[in-house]
């Protein structure tokens, strides 16, 4: 595992958790997490999305499975558009897809995909997100596979859980629970959706939450987008199996089949144009979607045009009619629906204090003017004041406890609302930044802007951090207090200056405080974790927040002001600062880590039972501020030895990385595990354990932590003598440093190198995975691989997406713009040709080498090829037709040419032993006796 590795990260999303409101919550703000808002949510139009908010009590939470499945542009409308109250929850993170942007894989994986899901979050317009601890294991065919893996009862206890803290009116999602999804893990989703409207307003049903202070609660109505069906003659297409059967879908909610294409019941005109955005909905939602790069390498943002998503409604707690004009026909979204939550009889000061607020807000909408936002803030202060009376006298009420809890989670909904309303009018900013030590009544700094800081903070570390408070709308506004504060409750030793009475127009306030990281404070890092890549489901830290995207960053500021006697209240997370060559300077949120981070290389493996000795790396990261002088020893194995015993490091600054190595004299005995850890010393305390920045240019970063070890497996595998590799990188795999274990030494290619050198001075090229997809100097210089082959070179080609689809090899193929997936890692296989010299030298390949694989057998199989190619083994998923597609052989000129769709590029990295002792014979090729 790589430690530290180096990214540069734009200023994104906040991260937005909207759990249940307590009646003793004081602090109003959702914290800024990103140091800038998008355009779209700034200035007059921020504004005018936000009275359209106060103006409907509309509410919607979309349910998916995994990053990039939600209908963003139905969202974006329904939030910006509609003014709902807007959430999503994703059952997994995406840890089981493929990765087009860098070689984060797995866990790492899903921590990018929550990172770009967030951004895409800040674009459709999302109140909250919110996600279960369910894993993506990987491609799933069937609806029982995801049941079977993730277990029916604890998706839906989550599932469950998130409807109960958004309290939304309408539950919808993208899938309908069948085969139509064309995943079992999108028809998990589906069900829930469909399961979860039965099932959070039954008190008798996990109430274990109602225990913990969650009321159940009842959505009106619920949807899904209509699916997509292929319907011939034949009847309906399931992709998931690949077969054909009747037309309809299960209602969950009824348990009954629904013969025939699902109805439209409601369009929603994702398409409309926004005169106030100067964009369609469907626009502002791609430039969203285009974030999440790991899957589509950037954005498409299509020209404004009409544009429908259709839903089918599969259940509705009111008289609803075959055809709707949205989501929320039949049911009063206005302000003085709140009342209906009361009961039959709501107290009497209820809904003529809800009609005085509403008055308040149609007032601010017809006073709204883009030039003078301002305008309109004497009424948002009216009406936030009396939503707050409301609150008091309904707490001070004799409602039900579950009639006040509904009452009160709707008018503190509003109160938070009516603030961000107030600070959008004054265009009030709030900004905290650590600065340099010695900066702090540095004026010429600050008129250059904010100069580069730390990167890491660690525990004990002192520094400063300049808070600017700013508004230009008023003469002058009242400040109550500006003030720092940590997220974990513990004590960050916060001092600076008192807080200024008032605030003038357009002169800023910047006030430095001097803070200290408390020793015992936690690390950023995710707050669920998995013991492997077998479990999937993580689990959650023991007072974790549950469900939300990530735990909270560890310091913000807050400032509360008073207009006109109503409090406005703002938070933002404090930024750290870098300058790059080309984006320039990047804020994102100040992190807490260790002072040093250590990590071995590899971190899984094999040991060949021939070794005589092998060689381990340790890297380490300083995150001290100045000098630092560790050293680092490895805790071995009973019989294991390495030189030297300790090695010293010595830093000299923050931010140095330093990688040392040992030899290691093992002493395997047979297929058994061993362990190595690496052990760093500093100032008399010992680290275990280290991180990974995952992530790439343009994405907020964010740290994967795993424990310092090397964990490897005595392995009977052997390399031909006088090999030498060659590597054409695709879209990021680590299978190179892997083959590092078995003495294999590659050399990468660069694109000069495969338009001009001697490739014939290698005896095998392997390509990366993704490589056509993403390197058009291979493509264009594709001619020259296959001379390399021809005159006696190996070439292996890993798994590609269908733009290999275009006989790159020496004879032709096809691939399919749907190629076949087997992702069941325990399918059988097959060998088809066992005197193939790719089973036979220099390791005897059986179907036992495919034991013990992880996450999948192989993904992208050939559908069809020339017969000069040999299909070497078979395997398939329950269900599947046989798929020889996988592994296919072709002798040409005096060379080997290999196409290789199984998952080799997960399987060498987590050390899996048959997979090393099967790629090993395919490099050994061009020394096999066998091959003339």
């Amino acid at each position: 595992m790589f430690l530290a590795r180096k990214f540069t990260a734009f200023a994104l999303a906040p991260v937005l958790f909207a759990g249940p409101i307590p009646a003793s919550h004081a602090f109003q703000a959702h914290p800024q997490v990103d140091a800038r808002a998008i355009p779209v949510d700034e200035g007059a139009v921020e504004l005018w999305q936000q009275l359209k908010k106060l103006q409907t009590r509309a509410s919607l939470m979309m349910i998916v499975a995994h990053p990039d499945d939600e209908d963003g542009a139905t969202l974006a409308y329904h939030s910006r558009g509609v003014g709902a109250r807007v959430a999503l929850l994703t059952l997994d993170r995406g840890e089981g897809g493929a990765n087009v942007m860098s070689s984060d894989y797995w866990d790492a994986l899903g921590l990018v995909r929550t990172e770009e899901l967030l951004q895409a979050g800040r674009y459709y317009g999302l109140d909250a997100q919110y996600f279960t601890s369910m894993a993506d294991y990987g491609f799933s065919k069937s609806l029982n596979e995801a049941l079977g893996q993730w277990g029916h009862d604890k998706v839906l206890e989550q599932a469950v859980r998130v409807v109960r803290t958004v309290r939304p009116l309408v539950v919808c999602s993208v899938f309908v629970g069948g085969p139509t999804d064309g995943h079992g893990q999108h028809a998990t989703a589906g069900l829930m959706t469909q399961e979860v409207f039965k099932a959070a307003g039954d008190p008798k049903m996990f109430p274990e939450q109602i225990k913990e202070g969650l009321f159940p609660w009842q959505p009106i109505k619920t949807y899904a987008r209509a699916p997509f069906l292929r319907v011939t003659e034949k009847g309906m297409y399931d992709y998931a199996n690949h077969t054909w059967g009747p037309v309809g879908v299960t209602n969950h909610i009824t348990g009954k089949w629904e013969e025939g294409k699902p109805a439209v019941n409601v369009s929603i005109p994702a398409g409309s144009f926004d005169q106030v955005i100067g964009a369609t909905y469907a626009q502002v939602s791609r430039e969203g979607l285009g974030y999440q790069r790991s899957q589509n390498g950037g954005q498409s943002i299509p020209l404004p045009g009409a544009q429908m998503s259709d839903y089918h409604r599969f259940g509705s707690k009111i008289d609803s009619p075959a055809k709707e004009e949205s989501f929320f026909d039949g049911m009063d979204t206005s302000l003085t629906g709140i009342a209906e939550l009361a009961g039959a009889k709501p107290p009497a000061f209820l809904k003529p204090g809800l009609q005085e607020v509403s008055s308040q807000i149609d007032a601010a909408m017809k006073g709204f003017s883009a030039q003078k936002s301002a305008a309109v803030a004497p009424m948002l202060a009216k009406g936030k004041l009396k939503i707050e009376s409301l609150i008091a006298e309904t707490e001070k009420s004799d409602l039900s406890a579950e009639a006040k809890y509904n009452v009160l989670h709707e008018l503190r909904v509003k109160q938070r609302q009516f603030n961000d309303a107030l600070v959008a009018a004054l265009q009030v900013k709030l900004n905290a930044d650590v600065i340099p030590a010695g900066q702090e009544d540095n004026m010429m700094a600050a008129m250059r802007g904010a100069s580069a800081t730390f990167q890491m903070a660690t525990p004990g570390q002192a520094f400063p951090v300049k808070v600017h408070l700013y508004q230009p709308t008023q003469p002058s506004l009242t400040v109550k207090s500006v003030k720092l504060v940590g997220t974990s409750g513990k004590d960050w030793s916060a001092s600076g200056p008192a807080s200024p009475t008032t605030l003038a127009t357009e002169k800023a306030a910047d006030l430095v405080f001097k803070v200290k990281v408390p020793a015992d404070e936690p690390y950023t890092r995710p707050y669920f974790t998995r013991a492997g890549l077998q479990n999937a489901a993580y689990d959650v830290a023991p007072g974790a927040a549950k469900n939300t995207p990530l735990s909270p960053y560890p310091l913000q500021a807050e400032a509360t002001l008073e207009y006109e006697g109503a409090t406005v209240q703002l938070a933002s997370v404090v930024q750290v600062v870098s300058k790059v060559n080309g984006p320039g300077t990047l804020h994102y949120p100040m992190p807490v880590g260790p002072a040093l981070s250590v990590a071995m290389s590899p971190s899984a493996g094999v040991v060949p039972l021939d070794s005589k000795s092998i060689r381990v790396s340790v890297r380490v990261h300083n995150n001290e501020k100045g000098a630092a002088t560790p050293s680092v020893k490895l805790a071995l194995p009973d019989g294991w030895t390495a030189e030297p015993k300790q090695i010293p490091i010595k830093f000299s600054q923050e931010g140095e990385e330093q990688t040392v190595a040992f030899t290691v004299t093992p002493k395997v005995a047979g297929a058994k595990e061993y362990t190595v850890t690496a052990v760093a010393e500093l100032d008399g305390k010992q680290y275990t354990e280290g991180y990974v920045t995952i992530g790439y240019t343009g994405l907020r970063p964010y740290f994967l932590y795993s424990s310092a070890k090397y964990v490897t497996t005595g392995t009977d595998v052997k390399m031909a003598p006088g090999v030498s590799v060659a590597y054409v990188e695709g879209s990021g795999d680590d299978v190179p440093s892997a083959l590092e274990q078995i003495g294999v030494h590659v050399s990468y290619l660069s694109a000069q190198d495969l338009a001009n050198a001697d490739l014939q001075k290698y005896s095998a090229i392997v390509l990366g995975v993704r490589a056509y997809a993403v390197r058009p100097d291979l493509i264009a210089n594709n001619a020259r691989l296959l001379q390399f082959v021809e005159k006696g070179g190996t070439v292996i080609v890993q798994y590609n997406t269908p733009e290999f689809d275009h006989n790159y090899g020496p004879y032709p193929y096809v691939m399919s713009g749907d190629p076949e997936e087997v992702t069941d890692e325990k399918s059988v296989v097959k060998i088809l040709d066992p005197k193939n010299p790719v089973f036979n030298w220099p390791n005897k390949i059986t179907e036992k080498d495919f034991d013990g694989w992880i996450e999948e057998r192989g993904s992208k199989f050939l559908q069809s090829w020339d017969p000069k190619y040999t299909a070497l083994v078979e395997t398939h998923d329950t269900g599947q037709p046989e798929q020889k597609g996988g592994l296919i052989y072709a002798r040409y000129g005096k060379g080997v040419y290999i196409y290789n769709a199984y998952a080799f590029y997960r399987q060498l990295p987590l050390g899996v032993p048959g997979a090393f002792r099967l790629f090993a014979n395919m490099l050994s090729l061009p020394k096999n006796p066998e091959i003339k």
